[in-house]
């Protein structure tokens, strides 16, 4: 049996839920930083899979530094136009021949780009309204070995680095996590006027939740001042309804506050995503690997989007640290806030971290010794099936951000 350098221990703070002030964020799909993390992500798995495909084995690639430079738009009630495109780089490394084999690798990041804004930013035409380029340069050779192509079973970690991971969600991430999906799928497939571009802003101070949501319009559905002002009405009705599935606390919701009726500012698009108004995106400065920016919360600043899956430790140890905590919580009885911090050595198998490290506040009654060998045996487990997060990450089954 392998042994782990496990840690479990009290957390010195309060759990969040106790907190006086909590915040929360999100920056939906189609926020300009979020579409640099879905288009690298999804170049990732076709990337993958193209390696897999051919040589049968995933070679070394990243592709975690993708920029977006924002377009410009007139948006007009009935449709507008974009005047400017908006300009995506695909930035990276990635194996382009192996064994005397030349592979397509900018043809399929290409392939894999267009394919997923025309899935989750439907109103943007591609090559037009949205230029996207590729530069993949060739990886360097010491990561190449470390990156394990010898065919071992557990790979060696790219890096000295960190992930971590945090459970039970409180009730304002629930919210604000949840208040953004349902906008972008339940509410969006019968509003066309919302675009993907939603960004929610979550703020607890004692037991009030005040709830901002920012909420892309699109002019070609909103004919005039009174459609959009109902479509805004629309959004904040929906949330407010949302939000109390999940808390008996007071809840407040604004949307699009920075409107001003009078002076005919609002918050129209074309394309349903303010990179057409100005707004830049990168990689990994959004939404962290549960889909959430948490500063109430220890947070890594590595991207997880885009890095290659079989031993890139800004994504695995992001990915199996919210996963364990979450293991955690749900298998262990009397553990009211859990964190999980993940710190990989370069060259070291990524199942053997240099320490994992699970923080809990328990519940009354409960100390951190009754439930201490349970938590280190899920901890254990869990490192122990790291390979299942790369197979898992390749089909797409967990979401990066």
């Amino acid at each position: 049996m392998t042994t782990r350098n496990i840690q479990v221990a009290e957390l010195d703070r309060r759990a969040v839920e106790d907190q006086a002030v909590e915040i929360v964020e999100r920056k939906g799909i189609g926020h300009p930083d979020s579409i640099c993390d879905g288009i690298a992500e999804s170049v990732s798995r076709a990337l993958s899979q193209t390696y897999l495909d051919r040589v049968g084995k995933v070679l070394h690639y990243n592709t975690d530094e993708t920029q977006l430079v924002a377009g410009s738009a007139a948006p007009a009630f009935g449709g507008g136009e974009v005047i400017e495109p908006i300009y995506v780089l695909i930035v990276g490394r990635a194996t382009k021949e192996y064994e005397g084999q030349r592979i397509p690798v900018d043809s399929v990041a290409l392939a894999a780009a267009r394919e997923y804004l025309n899935a989750h930013i439907p109103e943007l035409e591609f090559g037009t309204e949205v230029v996207v380029d590729v530069k993949l340069g060739e990886g360097s050779g010491d990561l190449q070995d470390v990156f394990g192509e010898n065919d071992v079973t557990v790979p060696m970690a790219n890096d000295t680095s960190f992930g971590v991971g945090h459970a039970p969600l409180t009730e304002t991430e629930r919210i604000v996590l949840n208040a953004e999906r349902e906008l972008n799928t339940t509410f969006a497939a019968d509003h066309p006027e919302l675009g993907p571009d939603v960004k929610i802003m979550g703020k607890r101070e004692g037991d009030r939740i005040d709830i901002t949501v920012a909420a892309a319009m699109i002019d070609r559905y909103v004919d005039d001042l009174d459609e959009y002002d109902a479509a805004v009405a629309r959004v904040r009705e929906f949330v407010t309804d949302l939000a109390r599935e999940y808390t008996d606390r007071e809840i407040g919701v604004e949307v699009n506050t920075a409107d001003n009726y009078e002076e005919g500012s609002i918050y129209l698009t074309t394309t349903g995503t303010s990179a057409e108004q100005g707004d830049d995106g990168s990689v990994g400065r959004g939404n962290r690997a549960n889909g959430l920016i948490t500063p109430n919360r220890p947070m890594s600043m590595e991207a997880t989007s885009g890095k290659n899956p079989v031993n890139h430790i800004g994504k695995i140890y992001n990915l199996l640290s919210t996963e364990i905590a979450e293991s955690v919580v749900s298998e262990v009885d009397g553990i009211r806030d859990l964190q999980v911090r993940l710190l990989s050595q370069i060259g070291r198998p990524i199942d053997r971290p240099h320490v994992a490290d699970a923080q809990l506040v328990t519940q009354e009654g409960v100390s951190v010794a009754d439930v201490e060998d349970d938590v280190r045996a899920i901890v254990d487990r869990e490192l122990a099936n790291v390979t299942s997060v790369t197979r898992r990450a390749i089909e797409g089954e967990i979401s990066t951000f």
